[in-house]
């Protein structure tokens, strides 16, 4: 099999925005002048005519090639050209219009000056339909001979037969829902066509003759059950695809047969209906022409698909692939006085073409290769002058902008000092008055600008007032500056208190009009009176954490100016914190040692204070020129309340789970007994409905229940996954203090505990965690060059408890006090030198539970008493460390 260009013999496009299909292409001797004609009739009404003769091959369209175009009044639904009209034995065109038949005689005269032949068309007869035409077929129906006789099939499926200038009859067909495409057998005299219901029909011309006549559906359908001719069938065969077309041909070397071309396969009958082959196709086809048979039983059949290509079967044998520069949706095969055979495609945008198969000779020669010495030197020289010319051709080019130093965009956001006299805040769920502060976005740019999309990102539950805005155009040299407002929306706080600011715009340029896109980005920090107010310190709590520094201790009224309120007192040592969310942190500075004490009764509170004492303190011996500030956290670490969180968190999902479980179950219900009252309300017999009315509306109020269930869990998943990445971010500052973390081991950390912005069921944090924890395990934190070598293979998925997550997190703990440092191209042997005394992680749970839980050193000052406990998230008996650390001192 070969795949070659269809080479174009003549082509030309018919008309313009006009539509064409399947019947709209007729190849006949339409003005009985021995030579073959292209006719070609549009869904626009117009009628053309083409008799190609091309100088040479591909040439382009002549005016004496178009002898006829004519405007008709309707659309032009198919043109055939046969003996239509009495007394005479000429060819006469046929054009089928919605609800008209016209039978045209085309004739020429010979022209006497340059201008060349003129050719008339003439109407000889037209019949008026009475119901919308599909298509037609015509033939010497009855055996007549010397003349044609024409058949119409509607829309509904009636089949109309005309004896030239008269009408016959009309018969429906029995069944018909949707009309398929019609052929007449002139050997069996019998019509084909393939119904709605898929199956190749056969109807006798005599069995349609001598049926009782029908003026309506109605008759056709009484006659079944009253007196009169039924109209049977011959014979039928299912096929199981809607047809595209059928033709039925009769060559010498082949025995009649009926090929029918479906949706996916080509399919050959005998007369009888019998199967000869059938052809499976790997592609969707358009159209099918059966032009000839060259073997003795055989049938060459053309067939154009959607993918341009011409395919030549003899019989299921593909024989030859040509392609066309169109989906063609029609084909036929003519014969011109200057070719024979020539094939003629048309598509459904009018592109008409005249082609042949075969390939072109090649007459080119290679010519003989002199021989000489390469001059190195020239060639040297030419290589510079080309690159020379690159370099030239880089420096002018503009299709991107030039990069400068300074951007062409610059974003500065100003947060202000102070809160908004007039809060700003709509559409909170929190319980008390809601306090607002302004930001003032400026845009200042240095060349032409457009399409420029301003974007404000804030942590959630935060939320500004409006977080998108859009300019069309920013002229060179000036700025646009818009404030908005941010707030607290729910009633929990953020994790996070800072926020972005993204600006897309795009940079015209001379080769490039529209602009090539760009990205602006600034980042910002709100301050911390947002989201809380000053109260009366509390002195007990349930969580408190200890923060050591290396400078003396410095006044609370100096840190937090923004809290002080009216009071006068100017050495303060205690300062109290009152989320808007109810919750209550103070702060405590050691007035003879360098420590300071955060304590709340919820651990996740501790995180923004903590963060920001230890901001401010930086800032502040920043300025006073320190470079050596430092602060430590001597620990424990506090990871028992951490799992806490974890916990809680995963308890949710769990149940986010189970909920949609039982949604699902309950709409299968529902729907179940929906059907059953409706099969009920169909039946014509009244019959109780067994309180399955009853039954619906339970289970209605079962939906509507575990809907809201839904929600409100998914609400608190949401809070809840907030305040996780609060204690995350907590634990993670913790343990950087704790072991004195360089900034590139801390960007490892947060990537490994906060790998996600948003949780969802599919992707969850426990997952994500568990499997980056274990990686840094098997990697950076291996005791030994094997445990590097093992990679985990499994897919994330969600896992049945949180026990495996809490031992690889206590793991990871205990190799960094035990001189553990994380780095992603960590030295395996080394590594294995540093971490001494460590234990392999374990690649099962049944390795965790035979691991050796040997004691082990945090500190030289510190030690870990191993207990072995029940642990309420685990089906088996598990090894813990806790911490044993003594209190301050």
């Amino acid at each position: 099999m070969s795949l070659f260009k269809a080479r174009d013999w003549w082509s030309t496009v018919v008309g313009e925005q006009e539509e064409f299909d399947q019947g709209c292409l007729c190849v006949a001797d339409v003005d009985n002048s021995g030579n073959d004609k292209i006719i070609v009739g549009s869904y626009k009404g117009i009628l053309r005519i083409y008799s190609p003769q091309p100088a040479k091959p591909g040439a382009a369209l002549q005016p004496e090639e178009l002898i006829l175009e004519l405007q008709l009044q309707d659309s032009i639904l198919q043109v055939e050209v046969g003996k239509f009209v009495s007394g005479t034995e000429l060819l006469h065109l046929a054009v089928l219009h919605p609800r008209k038949l016209s039978v045209y005689a085309f004739s020429g005269m010979m022209g006497n000056v340059e201008h060349g032949n003129q050719y008339q068309l003439k109407l000889m007869y037209e019949h008026n339909l009475q119901r919308t035409a599909c298509n037609l077929t015509f033939g010497g129906f009855g055996g007549v001979k010397g003349r044609d006789l024409i058949c119409i099939q509607s829309m509904d499926g009636m089949l109309t037969f005309f004896e030239q200038e008269s009408f016959a009859f009309g018969r429906f067909l029995p069944g018909c829902l949707l009309p398929g495409p019609l052929k007449y057998s002139s050997r069996t005299d019998s019509f084909i066509t393939v119904s709605s219901s898929r199956q190749v029909e056969n109807y006798k011309y005599q069995v349609l003759a001598v049926a009782t006549d029908a003026e309506t559906r109605q008759d056709s359908e009484q006659q079944k059950i009253g007196s009169g001719k039924r109209l049977t069938r011959d014979w039928m065969v299912s096929i199981g695809e809607q047809a595209i077309d059928i033709c039925v041909v009769s060559f010498n070397q082949a025995a009649s047969s009926i090929l029918v071309l479906g949706e996916r396969n080509l399919f050959c009958f005998k007369e009888n209906g019998q199967l000869r082959f059938m052809k499976k196709l790997e592609y969707n086809p358009n159209c099918f022409l059966p032009y000839t048979s060259v073997l003795e039983g055989t049938i060459n059949t053309l067939i154009g698909n959607h993918n341009n290509k011409l395919l030549i079967y003899q019989d299921v044998t593909l024989k030859w692939v040509a392609q066309l520069p169109h989906v063609p949706v029609s084909v036929h095969v003519a014969n011109f006085q200057d070719l024979k055979g020539v094939v003629v495609t048309l598509s459904d945008s009018g592109h008409l073409q005249c082609s042949y198969l075969g390939t072109d000779p090649s007459f080119f020669q290679a010519p003989k290769v002199e021989s000489r010495e390469l001059a190195y030197e020239e060639m040297d020289t030419e290589m510079k002058e080309l690159h020379k010319v690159i370099r030239e051709a880089t420096k002018t080019q503009d299709i991107l902008p030039k990069a400068e130093n300074d951007d062409d965009l610059k974003v500065t956001v100003t947060v202000s000092p102070s809160l908004d006299a007039v809060s700003q805040a709509v559409d909170n769920r929190v319980d008390v008055a809601v306090p607002s502060t302004s930001l003032k976005v400026t845009i200042g740019s240095r060349l032409a600008v457009q399409d420029v999309k301003l974007s404000v990102c804030v942590q959630s539950p935060l939320a500004v007032t409006q977080d998108q805005l859009s300019f069309a155009v920013i002229e060179p040299g000036t700025s646009r500056s818009v404030t908005l407002s941010v707030f607290l929306k729910e009633d929990f706080p953020p994790a996070d208190l800072g926020g972005d600011v993204a600006v897309s715009y795009r940079t015209p340029t001379e080769r490039n009009p529209e602009g090539v896109p760009r990205i602006v980005q600034c980042t910002f920090n709100l301050p911390l009176n947002l989201i809380c107010q000053p109260i009366q310190p509390s002195k007990n709590a349930v969580h408190k954490l200890t923060i050591d520094t290396n400078k003396p201790p410095v006044n609370l009224s100096a840190l937090f100016p923004d809290f002080l309120g009216e009071s006068d007192d100017e050495q303060i040592n205690v300062l109290g914190f009152k989320l808007l969310s109810g919750a209550t942190i103070t702060l405590l500075a050691s007035k003879t040692s360098s420590r300071y004490r955060v304590q709340s009764d919820q651990f996740e509170d501790l995180w923004l204070v903590t963060k920001e004492l230890i901001q401010r303190l930086g800032e502040r011996f920043e300025r006073d020129g320190a470079k050596d500030f430092k602060c430590v956290f001597s620990g424990p670490l506090p990871l028992q309340e951490f799992f806490q969180l974890v916990d809680r968190h995963f308890e949710l999902r769990l149940n986010a789970e189970k909920y949609k479980e039982l949604l699902s179950e309950r709409a299968v219900q529902y729907r179940a007994i929906q059907r059953r009252l409706l099969t009920h309300f169909k039946d014509k017999t009244p019959t109780p409905l067994r309180n399955l009315d009853t039954l619906l509306d339970g289970t209605y109020r079962q939906l509507t229940a575990l809907a809201d269930a839904t929600e409100e869990n998914q609400a608190n998943l949401y809070q809840a996954f907030t305040r996780l990445k609060s204690g995350t971010q907590l634990l993670v500052q913790l343990i950087s203090l704790w072991q004195d973390l360089s900034i590139d081991q801390m960007t490892i950390l947060k990537a490994t505990f906060l790998p996600l912005m948003q949780d969802s069921q599919e992707l969850g944090w426990e997952e994500c965690v568990d499997a980056a924890v274990a990686h840094l395990l098997k990697t950076c934190l291996s005791k030994s060059s094997r445990d590097q070598t093992l990679s985990s293979t499994s897919q994330l998925s969600m896992p049945k408890d949180t026990c495996r997550l809490k031992k690889h997190i206590t793991l990871l703990c205990d190799r960094l006090s035990k001189g553990g440092r994380l780095s992603l191209t960590a030295d395996s042997a080394q590594q294995a030198t540093t971490i001494s005394g460590c234990q392999t992680i374990p690649e099962s749970d049944l390795e965790e539970r035979m691991a050796d839980p040997a004691a082990a050193r945090m500190s030289p000052n510190r030690t870990y008493v191993m207990q072995k406990q029940k642990d309420p998230d685990c089906s088996q008996d598990s090894v813990e460390e806790n911490p044993v650390i003594p209190e301050d001192r």
